[in-house]
């Protein structure tokens, strides 16, 4: 149902990606959200109302999720040891509890979800604005979190359509990838 509204509110035409979940899923040690994976085939990865990033699947690594997952996680362990960019949250790795970033905004707001390896299933959104402030929770779908942000005025703090932007949606880099899927 929210899928279906992003779409609706984008005019977009969903590109019909196929994914190799398993292997997605494999690397992460968690299954994902059945609602995100929806977004991912309909879009691939790409910006909304030129403002809110989306990670999904993309051939450029700015839009694509495990690429950006990687790289975050990578980061966070190599760079920073026991400390987070992320506090009071780490970055997700693989059996264990954190954050799994799926998107932003050109003003640095963060949305993720928190993953904790022992209770598979379990997706709140985590969101914080540009300014250093606390994370905030959402316990909703990830579609319905992203369709609110872009179509409820009154989704504050994170909401954008109070700025009359538009609804729209950029593919990153060529919309889709060619070849084999992830």
């Amino acid at each position: 149902m929210w899928v279906q509204r992003v779409i609706d509110a984008t005019g977009w035409e969903p590109l019909g990606l196929s994914v190799d979940w398993a292997t997605v899923e494999g690397e992460l040690g968690v299954p994902l959200p059945a609602d995100y994976k929806e977004l991912c085939e309909a879009f691939g990865g790409g910006v909304f109302s030129d403002t809110v990033s989306f990670l999904g699947r993309s051939e450029g690594a700015s839009f694509d999720f495990l690429t950006q997952w990687r790289a975050s996680l990578s980061f966070d362990q190599s760079w920073l040891g026991d400390v987070s960019a992320f506090d009071p949250h780490a970055v997700y790795a693989p059996g264990g509890k954190g954050l799994l970033h799926w998107g932003s905004t050109e003003w640095a707001d963060e949305y993720a979800w928190l993953v904790d390896a022992e209770r598979p299933g379990a997706y709140p959104i985590l969101a914080r604005s540009h300014d250093p402030g606390p994370w905030v929770r959402y316990d909703m779908s990830t579609s319905e979190f992203l369709y609110r942000v872009l179509a409820d005025a009154d989704f504050r703090p994170f909401g954008i359509a109070q700025y009359e932007l538009g609804t729209t949606f950029q593919p990153g880099l060529g919309g889709h990838v060619d070849g084999p899927p992830l």
